[in-house]
C-alpha cells in the first residue's frame, strides 16, 4: 500500500494560548512543529503545511504552505480539504492529517490507519481516555482523495463537525493504546507546554 501525502493541521486560532501560531512554541529545545515534523515525515509519500495568513512564517521549513480554500475559518476539516485538493493535484490517492500541537502521536499512525479504514478508505484515530472511555482525535486520519467533491459540498452547505461527516462515510478507527499517557496530547494552553515537557522524558 503506497504512503499517503501527510497535512500538518496548523490553521487553527490558538485562542486558549493567546494567539499566534501553537505549533511555533518551543517544546524542550525545538518547537512543537519540528516534533510533529519528525514523526510524520518518515510514514508519509510527501509534506505540507495546513495554515492561514502569512506563509513566510513557515518558510524555513522547506514544506508546501496551503491556506484554506474556504472563507472564516471554517474548521480542520477546511485543512483537510486543503490537503487533498494538494493531493490531487500530485495524483495521490489518499492523505493523513497531523495537529500541529500534538507532538507525541504514534510512529506507527500511517500504517495503522491505513490497516484499519472503512469500505471508503476513510479512517480516524482514537485511543482511551483515564476513565476507559473511547475518544476519537478527528485531526488525525486517512482521507482518500476520491471524497474530496462530497467534502467540499458539505463544508459549503455549513458542516463543521468532523465525526458527522465521517460517520456519513463508514470510517474506521484506528485504536491506540494509552497506557504510558495518551498519544495524542495536545497542547492548548501554556500550561500544557510544561506537562508536555515532563512527559517528554518517558517518551
Amino acid at each position: 500500500m503506497s504512503a499517503p501525502l501527510g497535512i500538518i493541521l496548523a490553521g487553527g486560532r490558538a485562542t486558549r494560548m493567546g494567539g499566534g501560531d501553537k505549533g511555533l512554541r518551543v517544546l524542550g529545545e525545538r518547537r512543537i512543529i519540528d516534533h510533529v515534523i519528525e514523526r510524520l515525515i518518515p510514514q508519509c509519500g510527501g509534506l505540507a503545511i495546513n495554515a492561514n495568513g502569512d506563509p513566510a512564517r513557515f518558510a524555513e521549513f522547506g514544506l508546501p504552505v496551503l491556506p484554506d480554500s474556504l472563507a472564516d475559518h471554517p474548521g480542520p476539516l477546511a485543512g483537510v480539504l486543503a490537503g487533498l485538493d494538494w493531493a490531487a493535484l500530485h495524483g495521490a490517492d489518499a492523505i493523513v492529517t497531523a495537529a500541529a500541537d500534538t507532538p507525541f502521536f504514534p510512529a506507527d499512525l500511517v500504517a495503522r490507519l491505513q490497516d484499519a479504514a472503512g469500505p471508503k478508505g476513510l479512517c480516524l484515530a482514537a485511543s482511551l481516555d483515564e476513565d476507559g472511555i473511547l475518544r476519537r482525535h478527528p485531526t488525525f486520519g486517512l482521507w482518500p482523495v476520491a471524497l474530496r467533491a462530497d467534502l467540499r459540498a458539505a463544508l459549503e452547505s455549513g458542516l463543521r463537525k468532523i465525526v458527522l461527516w465521517t460517520d456519513q462515510h463508514s470510517a474506521g478507527t484506528a485504536t491506540f493504546a494509552s497506557d504510558a499517557g495518551d498519544p495524542f496530547f495536545n497542547i492548548n494552553t501554556p500550561e500544557d507546554i510544561d506537562t508536555a515537557v515532563q512527559l517528554m522524558a518517558t517518551r
